[in-house]
């Protein structure tokens, strides 16, 4: 494909950090993003907060109590030992010793790390966090410890402006996650191939003309 990457881009990118298939997407896009840049093209990522489970405690819970209890025990079994989840994409997800938690303070990290550049370096250590490492992504002494990974500086601040944008999330009609909103007002749902990320970048929608 040739890319035409005149146009400086922005996508608004709507997930959960908990979401198998917001990571699956995330890793498309990323790798999307990627080529376009190396190609010359200039992407501005905006991640926007949704919470699937915002009645999750921050403490944390195995994944597999949480499967069990809406599935059955059997069912359960069965995604925690399901290691072919993306596989595909090179990445690894354990549903086995995955930590069903709360997000809103891992949400507040990303937007505080994209304030000082690292929005999509963070977003990329907390999905990891969440589904290979077994980590509580909840709780803020692992986020203190991610943070410092990634280089970001801490910072109580943001808390409301994400209260906002779960807010606006809900009033723009999102219902579930992942969500890509293209500048040209393409908008791509769930866990697109790379391929399709590429080319809603590299092919910006054209306004029509009034006659």
């Amino acid at each position: 494909m040739e890319l035409n990457t005149r146009t400086p881009r922005t996508v608004e990118f709507v997930l959960d950090l908990i979401c198998v298939h917001s990571y699956l997407a995330f890793t498309r896009f990323s790798r999307a993003v990627e080529r376009y840049r190396d190609a010359g093209g200039s992407v501005d990522v905006v991640f926007r907060p949704f919470q699937i489970a915002p009645e999750a405690p921050a403490t944390g819970r195995p994944l597999f109590e949480v499967h069990k209890a809406a599935f059955g025990e059997a069912q359960a079994r069965a995604i925690a030992q399901d290691t072919s989840f993306g596989a595909e994409d090179g990445v690894r997800v354990d549903f086995e010793r995955a930590i069903h938690t709360n997000t809103f303070e891992a949400h507040r990290l990303v937007a505080v790390a994209a304030a000082q550049g690292l929005g999509e370096a963070m977003t990329e250590r907390l999905f990891r966090a969440y589904m290979t490492d077994g980590l509580n992504i909840g709780d803020p002494g692992t986020l203190a410890r991610l943070a410092a990974e990634v280089g970001v500086e801490p910072s109580q601040d943001g808390a409301a402006a994400v209260r906002a944008e779960l807010d606006r999330m809900h009033r723009v009609g999102v219902t579930s996650v992942p969500v890509l909103f293209f500048d040209d007002g393409t908008v791509l749902s769930g866990a697109q191939p790379e391929a399709v990320y590429l080319e809603a970048l590299a092919t910006p929608a054209v306004p029509a003309t009034r006659g």
